[in-house]
């Protein structure tokens, strides 16, 4: 059978698009629209000159109050989302699979901030949207290099992601005479385009008046249509791998009456700006649908990209790249109810019952007069302040008239919305940690815990269903992108050492169950719970029984959580995991492990046969050396003796010469008498 003709399936398109909640300027968007006014604390529109204007930001005091608690129950540990194995094969995988989901979240993208958007936008706007992708855009960088040599230069020219854009060369022009007394390096000055073509997961958070879905869907999974409505520039949609002859002649005319929303978003800061100051870009409307294209009888899921009248895309796809959330969900419609639908009415009867307030003190402070005309001075009477003079003709003349005093059931009638706002939202002044009075009615800890716990059993819940509804589908999406994606083989840092992830190996339909940690909500109670079980434990320590009870494993435990309670994300810092080893010893090694047991013994044993023999050579060589130490000694004994025997021999000729000479000594007197004697006879 034939396909749908291009026409046959833009017309349709154009039908999803047009009947899509979130569309049109319809009631879904103007609910949207004045919860971001309440949030602002936007005027009513109602109001009178000369009277309060004054509008009570409730919508915003709840949000902000419940956002807090959110993010440290999701984003205060150290991981977002756990797998858990469904099997003793899946251990290996749902511990990596683990690790690497919560890196791709919280470290590959601003995972925290995208939390933040997300869970502000549920609360806000009935449902937060956040968009999961595998993007694969090459990312270009302009690189310099100064001074490179040769084999420097040779090894950058020989990367295929590198084109050169400038280069020089220093050092080659220099005089003869000059090189022939100091040869010059050359060396290059070098700027290239460098190109980056490894892909990552994308997560970034939707605008509520962006997204489109079909108005019957009650989940994201079962929906006929889903779009994103986005502007994107020219530039940008040509990176992302669209022709540039289609891109350079689209024009976008069709989102003329999409402004009320985002104009809500933006009125506060910029002054109700036309849309056109607003962005600059061309509308693209990102649709999934399920469409019998090929006309077999049966609708499949198509990704189909349309820019004004032009389909840029049209393939088939596996998934809708879409989660989302809601704080109330309402059962079989895709979109639930806002903290803003809990209250808005009550900020609206808030805000006049405090205009008429400070209108009532307004008249108080500043009343009006009755005055009997020309017998007094108005100019004086206009001129207040303290201790003026009001000069009349006639006493009595200037009267007050009367203002009727502030009803204290007013002031009764605030305290009673609050209570109300507390009902049904859960964020009371207790809560908040402002009633010091309320804090006092509860004398003990345990009374204190109490009037927390039921506080926060509204905000727990809607934890829950955050967790068990987006947060889950955002894990399993990003799991299931990883293993279709991501490089066969992949070196990353994961807590702290690096390791080496096979994602194909990986189960295609994870076998393995998301689970958020939500033991961050009260941490204080749960320090005591596991307080109270450690004293327990060490009870349990003493009996004589407590080897069959207690193992290292379950003290490792409770330690491990006790400094997870305590904020610490990193346990391993501080103790040490002691593993399985009481669980291995009561079952005895497997086959497998005696045979490495064997094997290793084998080692030992041949390791310990060339330590002997090592040693023995060591020993040998000791007593050689000690041999040739006593023969050295001896020699040098002999050298001394020999030297003392010449010593002396020389001494003794020095003596035998010395009485050689004293004898001639002698014998030259002698000589000379004689001759003075034959001088004196003569």
């Amino acid at each position: 059978m034939a396909k749908m003709t291009k026409r046959e399936l833009s017309a349709h398109l154009e039908q999803e698009i047009s009947s899509a909640l979130g569309y049109k300027d319809g009631k879904l968007t103007t609910q949207r629209s004045d919860a971001l006014d309440r949030y602002y604390g936007k005027k009513y529109g109602n109001e009178q000159e000369g009277r309060s204007q004054i509008v009570t930001r409730d919508v915003a005091d709840v949000i902000e109050w419940i956002m807090p608690s959110l993010m440290k129950i999701f984003t205060s540990g150290d991981k977002v989302v756990q797998f858990e194995p469904q099997g003793p094969e899946d251990v290996k995988m749902a511990k990596q699979s683990t690790d690497y989901v919560n890196h791709v979240i919280m470290r590959q993208n601003p995972g925290f901030s995208i939390i933040y958007q997300w869970f502000k936008d549920a609360l806000l706007q009935k449902n937060g949207i956040v968009k999961h992708y595998w993007d694969d855009t090459s990312e270009t960088l302009r690189e310099e290099y100064k001074n490179l040599t040769e084999e420097e230069f040779t090894a950058l020219l020989m990367e295929d992601n590198v084109e050169v854009l400038e280069h020089t060369q220093n050092g080659g022009e220099e005089d003869d005479a000059l090189i022939s007394l100091q040869p010059q390096q050359i060396t290059h000055d070098v700027v290239v385009r460098r190109t980056y073509d490894d892909g990552q997961v994308r997560i970034e958070a939707v605008p509520p008046e962006e997204f489109l879905i079909n108005k019957y869907a009650k989940t994201i999974e079962d929906a006929r249509f889903v779009g994103h409505r986005v502007k994107r520039t020219k530039s940008e949609l040509i990176q992302q791998g669209y022709p540039k002859s289609k891109i350079e002649n689209i024009f976008s005319n069709d989102e003329a009456d999409y402004k009320s929303e985002r104009l809500s978003r933006f009125s506060h800061e910029q002054d109700n700006s036309p849309e056109g100051d607003i962005d600059d870009g061309i509308w693209v409307t990102e649709c999934y649908m399920r469409v019998d294209f090929d006309n077999d009888g049966i609708a499949e899921l198509r990704k189909v990209t349309k820019v004004g009248d032009e389909l840029l895309d049209n393939e088939a796809v596996d998934s809708v790249p879409f989660s989302s959330l809601t704080p109330i969900p309402m059962p079989h419609k895709f979109y639930g109810l806002s903290i803003y639908d809990l209250i808005s009415d009550l900020q609206l009867i808030k805000t006049t019952l405090m205009r008429n307030l400070l209108d009532n003190m307004y008249l108080t402070n500043n009343g009006r007069y009755e005055v009997v005309e020309g017998q007094a001075n108005l100019d004086d009477l206009m001129t207040s302040r303290p201790g003026g003079i009001v000069r009349v003709r006639t006493p009595g003349a200037v009267n007050p008239l009367g203002t009727p005093q502030l009803d204290q059931n007013s002031f009764n009638m605030l305290g009673y919305l609050d209570s109300i706002r507390e009902e049904r939202t859960g964020v009371s002044k207790n809560s908040m940690g402002l009633s010091e009075g309320g804090l006092k009615s509860h004398q003990t800890a345990t009374g204190v815990g109490q009037v927390m716990t039921a506080a926060q059993q509204k905000i727990e819940l809607i934890a829950r269903i955050f967790a068990e509804t987006g947060m889950k589908d955002l894990a399993q999406s990003v799991y299931m992108l990883v293993q279709k994606f991501e490089k066969p083989e992949k070196l990353v840092r994961l807590n702290n050492e690096w390791t080496t992830l096979y994602p194909h190996e990986w189960k295609t339909k994870m076998d393995c169950t998301a689970q958020v940690g939500l033991g961050f909500g009260n941490k204080d109670m749960n320090l005591m719970h596991l307080g109270r079980l450690s004293q327990t434990i060490q009870m349990i320590a003493q009996h004589p029984a407590a080897g069959m009870l207690l193992k290292p494993k379950n003290v490792y435990n409770l330690v491990a959580e006790q400094i997870k309670a305590m904020g610490m994300k990193n346990v391993d810092d501080f103790i040490t995991d002691p593993g399985d080893q009481d669980v291995q010893q009561q079952q005895g090694p497997s086959p497998e492990e005696q045979a490495k047991q064997a094997e290793a013994q084998l080692k030992q044993q041949e390791l310990q046969v060339k330590m002997q023999k090592i040693q023995q050579e060591s020993a040998l060589k000791q007593q050689e050396m000690q041999i040739d130490a006593q023969i050295a000694q001896q020699d040098l004994e002999l050298k001394q003796q020999e030297a003392s025997v010449d010593m002396q021999i020389k001494a003794q000729e020095l003596e035998i010469k010395k009485a050689e000479l004293a004898l001639k000594q002698q014998e030259l007197e002698l000589e000379r008498e004689q001759e003075r004697a034959v001088k004196i006879g003569a």
